[in-house]
């Protein structure tokens, strides 16, 4: 006989916070939002922490190298999409990884006898306007000049000017040898008044390039992620049909966290797939795992060794997999749910493991309510997608500019990989995503910083100083229709 569930599937619209006593000590200025990626014993500290509870999904329309660098610079933590080549999402993680704190490999470089219509293409390809110039136009080649946008004057110069008319001679450049401390680069920027500093090894050959805007940038962004070598976190997704190739390409490209992307998790693949990680790099390279929606599917892929598990199947707005196939759960109903599989299982074990809340947010107090039932971060996609640095194009319709957005179960996308249920086919046969526009929404840090602030301002509120003390104390309650109406603005006439 079926099982059946005897509670309603809820949403996070249906509950509410109820607030408890507001302390000094947990005022929205000394809130951390600190948060675990990864599994962790008791008592031990986990392999890779975010300083903001927001992970990007995993979508072509989303998480790429824009998005990957400017999200771990706010604290967070972004997962390129997994539906292209193996080679291309590698040189994607390869570049975000190459964008060092402070020190940055120039993947754009010139020889002498390059024009100036060399450095005009990539000023309009990737809008960098200091370029170096190496003997063989490699980024560890012998550094023979640098090219700023003050060197050449379009309406003066020819685009067939060698580059050597043009460049400013490594002999008349401020530069220093490797080893020197990110600080002491600083410092030398700020002496000379320069806002380049070129690295090289004794031999002259170039090493890296050190910026004043990113003194600037780190100043303002106090929360970014950094491995050992001040370069920025980023993860992958991942699928469970070419893992063997996939994951040691990105590995080698130095990638920080995978995560294994699918609309249903519970299946022997991922299991496979997860222990394909962990044989191969003896713990060393951690993968999370999901989707899932109640606790016997959270307790297989904790059991396989999941280093973090993704709960949420079919809320998304752009997913239509409940309306397609008819499996799903309402998001609030499955957090709970896994959310006290996950705490029984650290208290057996003594091994916790993080969650993370994947679609469903509708409004920023959703995340709130998300991280008071027990998930550790959230995943989102349609919140990252609105804005420049998602991969997506900005387009204007009527009086308005919109950004596209599209599912990776829709057409455009067909990662068949993600909703493949091991027959191995190798095509979507039919859709479980949407192609679509979302209103433009601006910059990353300035939605950042107003959705930030909502969520420390309501775990003030409720009294919680942090996400651990927050899954401890929060307290809720279900709402009626009438208690939402009530809720907004209600017997007036709002001004426009």
């Amino acid at each position: 006989m079926a099982t059946y569930f005897d509670t309603p599937s809820r949403t996070f619209g249906e509950y509410l916070l109820i607030p408890s006593l507001t302390t000094r000590e947990c005022t929205p200025d000394k809130i951390s939002l600190a948060t675990p990626l990864t599994r962790y014993k008791t008592g031990e500290k986990p392999a890779i922490t975010a300083n903001i509870p927001l992970v990007s999904a995993g979508m072509q329309s989303v998480s790429g190298v824009q998005m990957g660098i400017a999200l771990a610079r706010e604290g967070g933590f972004c997962f390129i999409y997994g539906s292209q080549s193996i080679e291309s999402q590698a040189e994607m993680i390869r570049t975000v990884k190459n964008n060092r704190a402070g020190f940055v490999i120039s993947k754009w470089n010139l020889k002498p006898t390059d024009t100036l219509q060399d450095i005009l293409n990539i000023k309009a390809e990737t809008d960098h306007s200091t370029i170096p110039i190496t003997d063989d136009g490699s980024h560890h080649g012998q550094l023979l000049g640098l090219i700023t946008s003050k060197d050449y004057r379009i309406s003066r110069d020819t685009p067939d000017t060698p580059v050597a008319q043009l460049m400013t001679p490594v002999d008349s450049l401020i530069t220093s040898e490797e080893g020197i401390s990110l600080t002491a680069a600083n410092d030398l920027i700020w002496d000379h008044k320069i806002n380049c500093l070129p690295i090289i090894d004794r031999k002259g050959r170039l090493n890296s390039l050190v910026f004043r805007k990113d003194y600037d940038q780190h100043k303002h962004n106090p929360l970014s992620l950094f491995d050992d070598q001040k370069r920025y976190l980023v993860g992958a997704s991942i699928n469970s049909h070419d893992y063997k190739q996939r994951v040691p390409a990105l590995v080698e490209a130095g990638v920080d966290l995978l995560c294994i992307d699918s609309s249903d998790g519970y299946s022997v693949w991922q299991k496979e797939t997860i222990e394909f990680v962990h044989k191969k790099y003896k713990g060393a390279v951690k993968v999370g795992a999901g989707n899932v929606v109640d606790k016997a599917a959270f307790k297989y892929l904790a059991d396989a060794g999941a280093d973090f598990i993704k709960i949420g199947i079919g809320g998304g707005s752009i997913c239509i997999t409940r309306e397609q196939k008819g499996i799903g759960r309402g998001q609030a109903s499955a957090v709970i749910e896994v959310a006290a599989a996950r705490d029984e299982y650290a208290r057996t074990t003594g091994e916790y493991i993080p969650l993370c809340s994947d679609g469903s947010i509708v409004h920023d107090y959703h995340i709130t309510l998300a991280l008071a039932m027990g998930a550790d971060f959230v995943m989102m996609g349609r919140y990252f997608a609105r804005l420049d640095e998602s991969p997506s194009a900005k387009v204007k319709r009527g009086n308005d500019f919109v950004k596209e957005y599209w599912g990776e179960g829709s057409n455009r996308a067909r990662n068949w990989q993600r909703y493949d249920l091991g027959d191995h086919k190798g095509g979507l046969t039919f859709q479980e995503g949407v192609d679509s526009y979302i209103p433009y929404a601006g910059t990353l840090k300035e939605n950042l910083n107003i959705t930030i602030a909502k969520v420390k301002s309501t775990m003030s509120n409720c009294g919680a100083a942090d996400i651990p003390d927050f899954h401890k104390n929060a307290k809720l309650t279900l709402v009626s229709d009438l208690s939402l109406v009530e809720g907004a603005p209600h017997d007036l006439i709002v001004r426009e």
